[in-house]
């Protein structure tokens, strides 16, 4: 006897579809007003997508889900970001490339930013956590440290690597811009000098004069 498969109510696939369209329609609206570097909110993203707001929450119960979903494929490797200095085995020139390649990307997207860090600190339980960016940066840049401080002292490493992840942050660009009344480029300036000093004191402290 032919065995007779299951089908599908008709209709159901036209309407999976048509969930499908309207999913990444609010996607790719989140992602074009990321690119903005503007204020970034559900309302907005829901009137580019051409849906209603509620119908936005229907999808992504809040705006940081919606835009970390966004944000995913939209960043280089750490090994993309620092092909500059893919060559160099200088910690402290690896570090300042890094910063500056962070920072660079906040001011391009900081709009998701600061909505990512408003809903990671009022809803630090149900919120998504955020892409932490720094994190393959920071460790890709003290890679060549690995055979010496890493295998000398790796606490030392450890520390250092925590005091980096302080300084090469969003929190750190807008403390600069908002509090300190910084021009933008001024305060990568002091970001790129504050990491540099970090990682050479570090260098000088553990491994001699010699290696800073």
């Amino acid at each position: 006897m032919q065995k007779i498969e299951p089908t599908a109510p008709q209709g159901m696939d036209s309407r999976a579809n048509q969930k499908l369209r309207t999913r990444t329609a609010i996607l790719q609206a989140a992602a074009e007003l990321m690119r903005t570097g503007r204020e970034v909110t559900m309302p907005e993203v829901a009137k580019a997508a051409l849906v209603s707001e509620a119908t936005a929450y229907r999808y992504f119960p809040d705006l940081a889900t919606l835009l970390q979903e966004a944000m995913t494929g939209q960043w280089p490797t750490p090994a993309e970001a620092l092909a500059s200095v893919a060559e160099s085995s200088d910690p402290v020139e690896r570090i300042a490339a890094a910063t500056e390649h962070l920072l660079r990307t906040v001011l391009t997207y900081q709009g998701a930013t600061r909505a990512m860090i408003a809903a990671t600190i009022t809803q630090p339980v149900t919120t998504v956590a955020r892409p932490a960016l720094r994190v393959g940066l920071i460790d890709h840049a003290l890679a060549p440290l690995a055979d010496t401080l890493g295998a000398t002292d790796p606490a030392a490493l450890a520390q250092l690597r925590n005091d980096l992840m302080v300084v090469i942050s969003a929190e750190a660009l807008f403390t600069l811009t908002d509090l300190c009344r910084l021009a933008p480029e001024d305060a990568i300036a002091s970001a790129v000098h504050t990491a540099t000093t970090l990682t050479r004191a570090a260098l000088r402290e553990h491994l001699g004069p010699e290696q800073a």
